[in-house]
């Protein structure tokens, strides 16, 4: 598998780079990954890279963008954060990713059974944890299925809140950020969400924009 020029990476078109990572889960849930050079990736991004998409996930150890993808080095951005939210830096860090870096798509994913998620479900005080999840709880609030039992008991209730989570960070991003919203106005980005599955290893893309 060739390391992206920057070349490769222009003649990848927004709806592509979902392509490709939808190809690229598939690879890995069948155990068919491409075989790469590692070193010599290494090697031949030294003096640049040119990734094809920018994924915001959450710090789960399970949920690497890289294998669940089956990308290398210099193929696509990655921002961790705990419950996968959206805050100044990671805004950022996306501005950069899309329009000085060229990634083509930018891909919110939740999982299943997120700890950050339950956490906020139960209302967790701990530290600077607690002002993180903070920011899952208008997903919570967002959730109104659910009459009772509206803790990380019901995992029901948590799978709805991961949902909901995905598709406000969505909204948050294209709101609060003027040039991705510009950017996929003009169709040069796909904003999209997607749901990974930790039992299963599949990943799960919503309807895209």
């Amino acid at each position: 598998m060739r390391t992206l020029t920057k070349e490769a990476q222009a003649a990848i078109t927004p709806h592509k780079a979902i392509e490709l990572l939808k190809k690229g889960n598939e690879r890995f849930i069948n155990n068919l990954k491409f075989n790469r050079d590692m070193l010599q990736q290494v090697v031949e991004t030294a003096d640049g890279q040119h990734p094809f998409a920018c994924i915001l996930t959450c710090i789960d150890s399970r949920t690497s963008s890289e294998l669940i993808f089956d990308q290398g080095f210099g193929d696509i951005f990655t921002c961790r954060v705990a419950g996968n939210i959206v805050n100044e830096d990671i805004l950022g860090s996306m501005e950069f990713a899309c329009k000085v870096a060229g990634a083509k798509a930018i891909v919110v994913i939740g999982h299943t059974q997120c700890g950050a998620i339950k956490g906020a479900c139960d209302q967790v005080k701990m530290g600077h944890l607690s002002t993180l999840l903070k920011k899952i709880q208008p997903a919570i609030e967002a959730e109104t299925e659910t009459q009772a039992n509206r803790n990380s008991g019901n995992s029901q209730f948590v799978e709805n809140v991961a949902e909901l989570n995905v598709k406000l960070a969505i909204k948050e991003i294209l709101d609060r950020s003027e040039v991705l919203a510009e950017m996929a106005k003009k169709g040069e980005i796909l904003v999209v969400g997607a749901m990974y599955d930790i039992q299963t290893g599949e990943v799960h893309f919503y309807e895209e924009g």
